[in-house]
């Protein structure tokens, strides 16, 4: 591996190009690596470690060595390598071959599509179809990720399981008919079915799911007006390549077919200096567990990051469709499973947003009164895995908060109903939505004014009666540094209204304070599987709120590398064994958040989008309001200097 080598990357972070994608497929083609049947599972830029890029940001370092991460998967064989490749020598600087015991390689999007010829040859799947009265040509085959569960069989084999939907014509979405009651494990390598669970036979829900059939639709709505958002002057970013600038913002815009959206280096010009708060932002894992322990569902617990890799399937986005107003659309780029560059056009959407009042004022005692109105800039994705659709948007706020809020549509994936099912609801005649939670995790590379960062832990204290407090109304907070990562897996807790304050332990205000940022949690439970279950172990991350490690440019993902059929024990819980200190070292946050679905019939036959979140505020990192100066709206000369301030004060 020694070509030369085509790099077009001008920052140290910049997401591989074509060119260098298509380059490292030659590399890797030329190699002892490959053979006819090895597929590209992954492939994405090995980032090179935070000190190299400030360095060489700051000109006290050369530009990092360009190199990839390429994980091969021979298809015959289910042989896996790990490998990292420099871009600017062409030389491989490390391959690990995989022997399946601490998980496999991301599933394929090939293996995805041969499950249906494979359970096709299984003469005990045809006779289960058959007993059901219908046929294989009748179904659609769902291959899913197999979870790790012990059974000996499995051991080092790439396994997925295969549950069976009736379509009744090739317009009919076959979510409304599940075939209960059936399961094939198969081995996507050997092509065999190494077990069938046939454990009961339910009926087949008969009712249509198909949400876009006008006559389900009903009449249309016809009341709405129009609502026309326009910009006249254009949009107020500026984008130079991936590079983005909005009022006192700048950040890097980028996409990982794993991670998909992400962002790197956020900065707020405070009028002196551009201050640095993360320095890598993305969604590194999501789980989605189910809560049917039925023999053929018990299983069911995906990992839409580490097992799909849900930046694949990023969809196009569309002008006032999936963002309305003055867009800048972003391509994201990938590889396919040859190894060619694939470019999902306007995969990345970015727009500003009107959100009401910035701040407000009108004055009992000078008569001054003013507004002005806020704005966010939008950064977002939208993925579709399955039968779930996605949406994450990063908005940024002219006072410097941040949010990323997920958004969540898409059909349910359903059951048969049995009546008097603690398990699942009815959202129809016969069929059920069984219960599950969404945990996504946030990967948050603080930087706050620089990588000498801390986390106080923030809870508003009850004081009692007594000499102190002798009208019992006095209320006060407690603080709690996290020193350690053995102190640093964290619960939200909302009777105490507890918040996560990231602070610099080395720079503060003007008022002697320490700079820093509060990450608020939108409280909801963590995972709801027993803490002995296998789903507990392999999603250690989604049982509590919040974790804080030391960075290590190493440690990516927060339930490990190889996270298809890892027995667990892998990610976080590996990371903070270390028990490294936390306390004023550069640091990242991992948060956990998301919904617990128990559907309802209004989620069918698509589900109206349904949003979780979580925030991040400057606390003190600036020394007063940072947006006073955001100037009153144009069109409305009322906004200030008038209106009727005769209110009584608070």
């Amino acid at each position: 591996m020694t070509m030369t080598d085509p790099i077009t990357a001008t920052s140290p972070l910049a997401d591989l190009s074509a060119a260098e994608i298509a380059h490292t497929r030659d590399l890797v083609t030329a190699s002892a690596l490959f053979t006819t049947t090895t597929r590209f599972a992954y492939v994405g830029l090995d980032e090179p470690h935070k000190n190299e890029v400030l360095a060489y940001q700051s000109g006290s370092g050369d530009m990092p060595d360009r190199r990839v991460r390429v994980m091969l998967l021979d298809l015959a064989t289910g042989h896996s390598t790990d490998n990292v490749l420099s871009l600017t020598t062409g030389e491989l600087i490390r391959s690990t071959v995989l022997d399946g015991s601490a998980g496999q390689l991301p599933v394929l999007i090939e293996e995805f599509d041969a499950v249906g010829e494979i359970v096709a040859t299984d003469q005990r799947w045809l006779d289960a179809l058959a007993a059901r009265g219908i046929d294989h040509a009748d179904v659609v085959c769902v291959p899913l990720s197999a979870g790790h569960y012990g059974f000996p069989e499995e051991e080092g084999r790439r396994i997925l399981r295969v549950l069976a939907f009736r379509q009744d014509y090739p317009e009919d979405h076959p979510w409304a008919h599940p075939v209960d009651g059936l399961c094939a494990y198969v081995d996507v390598a050997a092509k065999t079915v190494t077990r069938l669970v046939d454990a009961s036979n339910l009926p087949i829900p008969a009712e249509s799911g198909n949400f876009d059939d006008p006559v389900v639709q009903g009449a249309p709505l016809t009341s709405l007006k129009p609502i026309s958002i326009t910009q006249p002057e254009g949009p107020s970013f500026e984008v130079d390549g991936d590079l983005v600038t909005w009022g006192n913002w700048k950040f890097q815009v980028g996409f990982d077919s794993r991670e998909g959206l992400v962002l790197r280096q956020l900065s707020f010009f405070d009028g002196v200096e551009d201050r640095s708060i993360i320095y890598r932002a993305s969604i590194a894992e999501m789980v989605v567990p189910y809560g049917d322990p039925s023999p053929v569902r018990f299983w069911q617990n995906y990992f839409d990051t580490g097992e799909y890799l849900f930046g694949r399937f990023t969809n196009s986005l569309a002008l006032g469709c999936d963002c309305v107003g003055e867009i800048k659309y972003f391509d994201a780029v990938l590889a396919d499973e040859a190894g060619n560059p694939q470019t999902i056009a306007n995969g990345i959407c970015m727009h500003e947003e009107d959100f009401g009042t910035l701040w407000k004022h009108s004055d009992m005692f000078t008569g001054s009164s003013e507004v002005r109105r806020s704005r966010r800039l939008v950064i977002s994705f939208f993925t579709t895995v399955g039968n779930y659709d996605y949406g994450f948007y990063w908005y940024l706020y002219l006072d410097g908060t941040i949010e990323c809020e997920a958004k969540l549509t898409g059909i349910l994936f359903t059951s048969s109903y049995v009546e008097g099912s603690p398990y699942a609801s009815e959202v129809a005649p016969g069929l059920g939505g069984p219960y599950h939670q969404h945990l996504f995790s946030a990967r948050l590379d603080m930087m706050v004014d620089g990588v000498s960062n801390a986390v106080d832990e923030v809870d508003a204290v009850r004081l009692p009666l007594g000499a102190d407090n002798p009208h019992g109304g006095a209320f006060s907070k407690s603080v709690t540094r996290l020193s350690r990562e053995s102190d640093a897996g964290r619960e939200a807790d909302s009777k105490v209204g507890r918040a996560w304050h990231i602070v610099n332990t080395e720079r503060t205000n003007r008022l002697g304070r320490n700079t820093g940022y509060v990450l608020m949690p939108q409280e909801s439970p963590t995972l709801l599987a027993d803490p002995s279950s296998s789903i507990a172990e392999r999603a250690a991350f989604a049982t509590k709120q919040l974790w804080v490690t030391r960075y290590d440019p190493a440690e990516r993902y927060p339930a490990g590398d190889f996270v298809h059929q890892n027995p667990g024990g892998d990610g976080l819980p590996r990371y903070m064994a270390a028990d490294r200190a936390v306390d004023g070292e550069d640091i990242v946050l991992w948060h956990t958040f998301g919904p617990t679905h128990f559907p309802r019939p209004e989620d069918w036959p698509v589900m109206p989008t349904d949003y979780a979140k979580f925030t991040l505020k400057p606390y003190g990192f600036f020394d007063r309001n940072p947006a006073l100066n955001v100037p009153p709206s144009e069109t409305v000369h009322e906004c200030s200097h008038g209106g009727d301030a005769h209110h009584h004060g608070h």
